[in-house]
């Protein structure tokens, strides 16, 4: 669990490349991030419903080719707490970076939006970087989490 400290300094969206909130996106795209990234996959109709139920998810894509390179969602229960979920980035160079986008415009997005909730990530090793570079913090005051698998 990763809660967040301060705030820190968008890094730059590459020339060629597009950040979007909420846009249509197939979830077949994010399946295949997700999977190249060696993350759990979802079945298409539940994260067809997830997307729709998210307060809003963020996709960096190259433009010419439309290859998503970064994804995030957010849910929130609109007063105390707000989650991403799914944070992934194409893997190899600029993966921290292209993660350090989406995460930096998600957190940015909330506090303007949905000011007074605390953020929390439940995110893989390879995010931790990214993360702690946009003000998160591992296990702030001992918290730690669980999470069931069915």
């Amino acid at each position: 669990m990763l809660g967040l400290n301060s705030a820190n300094k968008c890094p730059q969206i590459p020339e060629g490349f597009v950040l979007l909130r909420s846009e249509d996106i197939s979830v077949r795209k994010i399946n295949r991030l997700l999977s190249r990234c060696n993350q759990d996959t979802h079945q298409p109709r539940k994260l067809e419903l997830a997307l729709k139920n998210s307060d809003f998810y963020l996709t960096l894509l190259q433009k010419t080719s439309k290859d998503l390179v970064g994804f995030v969602r957010v849910t929130s229960d609109k007063g105390l707490n707000a989650n991403l979920w799914d944070l992934v980035a194409e893997p190899g160079y600029q993966q921290e970076k292209y993660m350090s986008i989406v995460v930096f415009k998600a957190i940015e997005i909330i506090r303007r939006e949905l000011p007074g909730c605390s953020i929390s990530v439940a995110a893989p090793l390879i995010s931790l970087n990214p993360l702690k570079a946009n003000g998160f913090l591992l296990d702030p005051n001992g918290i730690k989490t669980m999470g069931f698998r069915l």
